[in-house]
């Protein structure tokens, strides 16, 4: 339990004393965007790598080679943890926000943050307020900024196993004309889920997968481009459970 409050009370902390933060970080963006965007992802990647040292994940990394240095990408992942997000946003190269569920807007100061570095809130039980974050995230990534998506849609709660990707997700990646980058997370629940409510030791392996065009997919393809992905991240991902003996 002591890691679990370590980390809980350096959360308040953060969000608490980075007020000020908030308030530079806002004159910052009032005179360029672009320096507040680059700026809030590393105050935001710093707190995270604590948050990781406290809860003393380990994280291996792998095939950041595939990830496209000269334009946006759209990361697509599967889902067990809240650790997957503090885990993964350190090795984005660039700006990257998460599609987030808007119930997240909720809390005070972490919705600015997640704001700031261009998370977008997706109202899953409103269909016309989902089809205007799909089309801001499309803004988005034409403009440069990737985005991290968890096409399952919620947290899954059954080990090594994987609900179905919505394919609307791939709608940003389609229509913004940016690469798919699959994003295979390995055993980031051995960090909290697996043993609520302590936080453990763990080794959490990310693997980012060969860049994925759809444009140059065969049409059935690009038809189930869930199932596709889904496909690939989970041959990926018991290869990798398997080599790690995770």
């Amino acid at each position: 339990m002591i890691r679990l409050i370590l980390v809980a009370l350096y959360l308040f902390l953060f969000l608490f004393l980075s007020i000020p933060v908030l308030v530079a970080e806002w004159l910052i963006g009032k005179q360029n965007p672009a320096l507040r965007d680059k700026s809030s992802k590393a105050i935001v990647s710093w707190g995270f790598r604590c948050i990781a040292f406290l809860a003393g994940a380990k994280v291996i990394v792998k095939g950041q080679e595939n990830i496209p240095a000269d334009s946006a990408a759209l990361f697509v992942g599967n889902h067990r943890s809240y650790f997957d997000i503090v885990l993964t946003l350190n090795h984005f190269p660039r700006v990257t926000g998460y599609v987030a569920k808007s119930e997240m807007l909720r809390y005070p100061l972490l919705n600015i943050w997640m704001k700031n570095i261009h998370c977008l809130f997706l109202n899953r039980s409103d269909i016309k307020k989902g089809m205007k974050t799909i089309l801001e995230g499309i803004e988005d990534v034409k403009n440069g900024i990737s985005l991290c998506i968890f096409p399952e849609g919620t947290r899954n709660k059954t080990p090594d196993t994987f609900l179905p990707f919505h394919e609307g997700s791939f709608k940003i990646a389609e229509k913004g004309d940016v690469p798919v980058i699959p994003m295979t997370i390995v055993n980031s629940a051995g960090v909290f889920e697996d043993h609520l409510p302590k936080i453990k030791r763990a080794t959490v392996v990310i693997d980012f997968g060969k860049p994925i065009v759809i444009g140059e997919l065969d049409r059935a393809e690009r038809k189930n481009m869930g199932a596709h992905v889904s496909g690939i991240i989970s041959e990926k991902y018991f290869a990798l459970k398997k080599e790690y003996g995770l």
